[in-house]
């Protein structure tokens, strides 16, 4: 459409049925009229209106949630990494890196919950959730910057 009207502007100048101001006038419409249509298809985008840098990461980041309501900061990254790892290799890369770490670190959560019984397990559930705290911060800037991070001592369970 946007193609179509400039060239029937083009023939309207070309024909001096126009002045030059009234065809850099209505150019600079049809041209802004198809910026503002792009933005907001951008706007509904699947990854909700979000660049993919910040989108991924609220994904590492909504793994706080789990502080705050339990189960919701494995649900979210879940359903954020599920809606749209079809679409995006990056989103279903860090999906697969998050929900590895996630399971991981219950399992070394749960490893020190139990050795909390021989009161040695307490300094190792403080390490384990200080750790994983101190690692969703440096994964969420990290994916912020364009980059990758692979969590440490996270299991590879899904590749």
């Amino acid at each position: 459409m946007k193609y179509e009207d400039l060239k029937i502007l083009d023939e309207l100048y070309s024909k001096g049925s126009i002045t030059r101001e009234e065809y850099e006038r209505e150019k600079s419409k049809i041209l802004n009229d198809d910026i503002r249509n792009s933005s907001r298809s951008s706007a509904s985008n699947p990854l909700w209106g979000l660049n993919e840098n910040t989108y991924l990461m609220f994904m590492h980041l909504s793994q706080f949630l789990g502080f705050l309501i339990p189960g919701l900061g494995f649900i979210v990254p879940i359903i954020m990494w599920a809606t749209n790892k079809d679409k995006y290799e990056s989103v279903n890369m860090h999906g697969k890196n998050i929900l590895n770490f996630m399971i991981s670190y219950f399992i070394y959560t749960v490893i020190s919950g139990i050795l909390v019984i021989i009161l040695i397990g307490i300094p190792a559930l403080i390490a384990v959730v200080t750790i994983e705290f101190i690692l969703i911060i440096i994964a969420s800037l990290k994916a912020n910057n364009g980059e990758y991070w692979a969590y440490p001592f996270a299991i590879n369970f899904i590749i």
